[in-house]
C-alpha cells in the first residue's frame, strides 16, 4: 500500500468535481436485504445502468457467484460493459456512502482515506463493511492511488463540502459520542481539518428526521449545489412531526455565510408524503439525497406528488446537467436512499 505524503495541502473535492466513477455495494440474500431483494435489486440495476451512461461503475459483490449473477442482470439492460468494474468483498449492507473511502486531493493528486466505520454508533453489524475499502484496495481497483487508514470514525453521508474548505454537517452525527467518544469536539475538528482540509465548520443543531438511524446525516437534509447554493428539505406542514426541526434548520442555514461572506442561496426541496414501513414506522424519505455525476444529477423518487416539483427545483440548481429521477422507494425500507448507496471517486482513481 502506498503511503500518503505528509507534507502536502489537502482538500476534499465537492461532488460536482470531475469523477472517475461511482461505487455500489450490491445487495445480496445473506444480509438485511434478503426479504426485500426482489424489489431492491431492480433499483440497483437501474442505478448502475444510468450511472454507466456517464462514467464508470465499481460494483462490490459478495463473492464470485454473486458477481456472475450481477453481471448477468446488467447484461440484460445493456449498459456500456467497458464502464463496469467488478470486485469481490464480503459485505454486511449496501451503504457505500458510509463504508466507502473518501478521496482528498493532495498537490493535485487523489489520495484515498479509509476512515473507520462502526455501523452508525454500533447500531448494526459492520465488521465486513469496515473491511471493504482495504479489501478492494488490495484488489487493485484504485491503481496507484495511495491510501491512508485513519483512526477516526466518519461516514461519507455525514459530511458535505464546498471544495473551498467549508464543511456543512450536523453536530448530532459527526460529534456523536457513540462514534468518537474519546475525542472532544475540538479534537474532532482538528482531525477533520488535518485530513480533509476543512477551514470553516458550519454546524447544524437541528434537522434530525423521524425514522433516521444515522443521528442526522447531512446528505438527507441539506446539500451544496455549488459554492454559494444549498438545497435543503423544506416542510410546509405545521402539523408534521418533523416540521419544527426543519424550520429551525432553515433558520440556521439562513444565518450561515458562504466563503465570500454572502448569505447562501437557499433552494427549498419539498418533503414527500409520510412513508411508513409494514410496522407503521416512519421512513426517512427526502429529495436531498441526490447524487451528482459528471453530466447528470440522479434524484430519488418516491411515487409521490412532490416528485416532479423536486425535480424542477434541482433542474434550476444544475442547469448544465441532465436531472434524472430514480425510483428509491425500495431503498428507504432500510432507512437510506439514493446518495446513501453510492460513493463517487474523483478523476484518476477508479481504473
Amino acid at each position: 500500500m502506498k503511503e500518503m505524503s505528509n507534507d502536502c495541502r489537502t482538500y476534499l473535492p465537492p461532488e460536482w468535481a470531475p469523477q472517475s466513477g461511482v461505487m455500489l455495494t450490491w445487495p445480496h440474500a445473506h444480509g438485511d436485504w434478503a426479504r426485500n431483494l426482489p424489489v431492491v435489486e431492480p433499483v440497483f440495476v437501474e442505478l448502475a445502468a444510468t450511472i454507466a451512461r456517464f462514467e464508470r461503475v465499481l460494483i462490490v459483490c459478495r463473492n464470485t457467484d454473486h458477481q456472475q449473477h450481477v453481471a448477468g442482470l446488467l447484461a440484460e439492460h445493456s449498459p456500456d460493459p467497458d464502464r463496469l468494474r467488478y470486485v469481490v468483498a464480503p459485505s454486511n449492507d449496501v451503504w457505500a456512502r458510509d463504508h466507502g473511502a473518501l478521496t482528498v486531493i493532495c498537490s493535485g493528486e487523489p489520495q484515498l482515506l479509509d476512515f473507520r466505520f462502526n455501523g452508525w454508533g454500533s447500531k448494526y453489524s459492520h465488521d465486513l463493511d469496515n473491511a471493504i475499502t482495504p479489501t478492494i484496495y488490495r484488489a487493485g481497483v484504485f491503481g496507484d492511488t495511495p491510501m491512508e487508514t485513519v483512526n477516526l470514525i466518519l461516514e461519507g453521508g455525514a459530511v458535505e463540502v464546498d471544495g473551498s474548505g467549508t464543511l456543512l454537517a450536523t453536530r448530532s452525527s459527526v460529534l456523536s459520542a457513540t462514534r468518537n467518544g474519546d475525542l472532544s469536539p475540538k479534537e474532532i475538528e482538528q482531525q477533520l481539518s488535518h485530513y480533509l482540509g476543512i477551514e470553516r465548520f458550519l454546524w447544524l443543531e437541528h434537522g434530525t428526521l423521524s425514522g433516521d438511524d444515522t443521528d442526522g446525516h447531512i446528505d438527507t437534509l441539506a446539500r451544496f449545489c455549488d459554492r454559494d447554493t444549498i438545497a435543503y428539505c423544506h416542510s410546509d406542514k405545521a402539523d408534521d412531526i418533523d416540521h419544527a426541526e426543519l424550520v429551525a434548520m432553515r433558520e440556521e442555514l439562513a444565518a450561515f455565510r458562504s466563503i465570500t461572506g454572502d448569505p447562501y442561496l437557499l433552494v427549498p426541496l419539498p418533503m414527500p408524503e409520510t412513508k411508513l414501513d409494514k410496522d407503521g414506522k416512519r421512513l426517512p424519505a427526502t429529495y436531498a439525497n441526490f447524487l451528482i455525476l459528471n453530466d447528470a444529477v440522479l434524484v430519488p423518487l418516491y411515487q409521490d406528488t412532490a416528485d416532479e416539483p423536486a425535480l424542477a427545483s434541482l433542474r434550476v440548481c444544475f442547469p448544465g446537467r441532465e436531472v434524472i429521477g430514480i425510483n428509491a422507494l425500495p431503498l428507504i425500507l432500510q432507512y437510506g436512499s439514493l446518495h446513501c448507496v453510492t460513493m463517487q471517486f474523483p478523476e484518476g482513481v477508479i481504473i
